[in-house]
């Protein structure tokens, strides 16, 4: 992951977000409208880790033309 342009204040954490599921286990296409939040990502500040976060934490934004949520440590679960 490429180094961003923003440092996180105080307790919180930069994450890249992972890609929602577009189909269910028996194949079904799964449209925008219903797909769920993903709630695992990497965090930015130790490359390479995933983790597990709560399902309305943090703060969406958009950067380089990407997807980041920025939020508090404590929001983050578990490191998988």
């Amino acid at each position: 992951m490429a180094k961003l342009a923003i440092k996180p204040l105080a307790d919180r954490v930069v994450i890249e977000p992972a890609a929602a599921e577009q189909k269910t286990a028996s194949g079904i296409i799964i449209p925008d409208t219903a797909k769920e939040k993903p709630q695992q990502g990497k965090v930015t500040l130790k490359v390479g880790d995933n983790v597990i976060y709560g399902k309305y934490a943090g703060t969406e934004f958009h950067l380089d033309g990407k997807d980041y949520m920025i939020m508090r440590e404590s929001d983050v679960i578990a490191i998988i």
